[in-house]
């Protein structure tokens, strides 16, 4: 899985200008905050922003590699216990105390859940989380890069803080039928907040088989949304 780190004055420069040498937009890329930057003093002695991005297609990449280049297949249980001695790592270089649990998972509708989620218990532990569970996609990213790395192919394992990752999809899925009901009460559209794309995937997903509603994302990159509307 190849990935490209880039600085900038800002986060969100730094992120156009990874999207310009990639060629994509922002949902075809995970992205990893690195370093936030900071201003320094009288503009004097500040440091960029940070940032790691690869794309998202190149984890199917990744996965259909010619045996050549890949490592041997590890197993599910090799895979935990890698997976759960990186993240552990990365915890104590974050001087974070908290243990790392393993939760198995149950395929999705579309067959894309992860094997199992590592998730994380501990103490005030929302600065693991982030706004829109962003500091968490990070961290999920750079686990799975690093696993990746270390075994020659493409590895996929969930990351979570205290089951946040599913009660927010529970909290969702809650939402996608409440919404696609007043659309079918109203015959009106109702536009949702911006969310990133695994929330968003989890409300089409939800919806993906009402015969009363549809729905799609509108936006540009971290503000896209999804609209839930009438079926004609």
């Amino acid at each position: 899985m190849e990935s490209l780190e880039v600085s900038a004055k800002t986060v969100e420069e730094a992120i156009r200008v990874a999207l310009a040498k990639l060629g994509k937009t922002r949902d075809e890329v995970h992205i990893s905050i690195l370093s936030e930057g900071s201003r320094g003093i009288l503009g004097l002695g500040g440091e960029e922003a940070r940032i790691l991005v690869a794309p998202i297609e190149d984890e199917e990449e990744g996965a259909a590699q010619g045996e050549e280049e890949a490592g041997p297949e590890a197993t599910t249980e090799d895979l935990l216990a890698l997976g759960t001695e990186v993240l552990e790592r990365l915890l104590s270089g974050m001087r974070v105390k908290a243990e790392v649990t393993v939760r198995q998972t149950v395929p999705d509708a579309d067959g894309q859940s992860t094997p199992a989620v590592l998730d994380i218990k501990g103490d005030d532990l929302g600065i693991l989380i982030g706004r829109r569970g962003e500091t968490l996609t990070s961290l999920q990213f750079v686990t799975n890069l690093i696993i990746s790395r270390q075994l020659r192919r493409f590895a996929r394992l969930g990351v979570d803080v205290e089951s946040y990752r599913l009660r927010r999809e529970e909290s969702l899925r809650g939402l996608a039928q409440r919404m696609a009901e007043r659309v079918r009460a109203t015959h009106q559209s109702v536009m949702l907040e911006a969310m990133p794309p695994h929330e968003r995937r989890i409300i089409h997903l939800t919806l993906n088989d009402s015969p009363y509603v549809s729905t799609q994302s509108i936006g540009e990159e971290s503000e896209r949304k999804v609209v839930i509307m009438p079926k004609k």
